[in-house]
């Protein structure tokens, strides 16, 4: 791939394109907000000016109300040997091409498995898709050069391609993603009236719980609008799971003895299953997830502490799996927690010892 056009240049659109121009491709930027694509090509994803010929591939990263008719438009053009978008959804938009009377052979619907909170070129990176899945939906249809030209973009990425029926991949993003924000969002909705003593005690799980609260409520609104079936079943699912859950909750409150040990089974019952299925994410790499200890560590809010605590780390041998931070309320400190592997844990926190460190059991 030598050259490309990218249609839409917000997170995903620009970050796609900083990544093929690091990598060499000649990337030629276009949105509906024209001054976006200039702040696209001021980043260095490429040039706002419009391609003299045809390009070997057209990315179409424009929200999900707008796919079809912007691919109808490119392909009836010419204006490139492939094409393919990459929004969050699959199956509508392929039916509204159908729909439209388009070729569909230079086209496939693919989806990088990656974003941010925050919106835009402004927060684009070229390292936005490293190591993540880029989901593929060729059809009988697809022709083989267009599919192999996705396979590149997927490799200047640096993701990982994963090929899935377009159908699949919606109920599939509607479980691990559209669901999971909705619920983030109300989980958050509960502090928008609470008391500010009691918002005051936040600690890292609701940080946890609510951190994709915080996207574009625009965007997710196009999201949702293009997924709708789907992501309702699953709430329909977790809906039940609440109404029971209250149900038992309430049952632990009487003054019925049989009543508070039915409870405590049908509240034991969804934190059990909710362990059963959260060890089914996927850990480091996609690999199969593996029980990390954590060596928790007291630190001052000053800069260089973690950097710091990383090099005492490899002084000891040790390897750094994953890390957390608590920030301590009211106070210019927190608890730094490294997760390792169990055997270790003895090293670590001895080697941080000998340096200094306040290790907190």
């Amino acid at each position: 791939m030598r050259t490309a056009l990218v249609i839409g240049t917000g997170l995903i659109g620009t970050s796609a394109a900083l990544a093929l121009a690091s990598r060499g491709v000649t990337v030629h930027l276009a949105d509906h907000d024209t001054g976006q694509a200039r702040t696209a090509a001021a980043l260095g994803a490429g040039t706002d000016e419009a391609p003299e010929g045809r390009v070997d591939l057209c990315v179409v990263a424009v929200p999900p109300a707008h796919v079809a008719t912007t691919l109808a438009d490119v392909i009836r053009r010419g204006v490139a040997r492939g094409y393919l978008d990459v929004a969050s959804v699959k199956g509508g938009p392929r039916r509204d091409l159908e729909a439209l009377g388009v070729d569909l052979t230079p086209y496939i619907g693919t989806h990088p498995m990656s974003g941010r909170e925050r919106s835009g070129p402004l927060a684009a990176t070229a390292d936005l898709f490293e190591g993540r899945p880029w989901v593929l939906t060729p059809t009988r249809d697809t022709d083989t050069e267009v599919l192999n030209l996705a396979l590149e973009l997927v490799a200047l990425c640096r993701a990982v391609p994963v090929v899935m029926d377009a159908e699949a991949h919606d109920r599939a993003v509607a479980l691990v993603s559209h669901m999971p924000h909705l619920v983030s969002s109300m989980v958050a909705a509960r502090l928008e009236n609470a008391e500010e003593t009691a918002v005051r005690l936040c600690g890292q799980g609701i940080r946890d719980v609510t951190r994709i609260a915080a996207s574009d409520p625009g965007m997710w609104i196009d999201i949702l609008s293009a997924n709708p079936g789907p992501v309702a079943d699953l709430l329909s699912a977790v809906a039940t799971d609440l109404d029971e859950t209250v149900s038992a909750l309430r049952s632990l409150q009487s003054a019925d003895e049989v009543k508070r040990r039915e409870g405590a089974a049908g509240v034991e019952n969804v934190l059990r299953r909710g362990n059963a299925g959260q060890v089914r994410v996927p850990g480091k790499h996609g690999a199969a997830p593996t029980t990390y200890e954590v060596v928790a560590v007291l630190i001052d809010d000053q800069p260089g502490q973690l950097a710091k605590i990383f090099s005492d780390a490899e002084r000891a041998g040790v390897n750094i799996e994953d890390v957390r931070i608590e920030h301590a309320t009211g106070q210019q400190a927190g608890l730094v927690q490294l997760l390792v592997e169990p055997k270790a844990v003895p090293v670590l926190a001895q080697g941080l010892r000998e340096r200094g460190w306040s290790i907190r059991q």
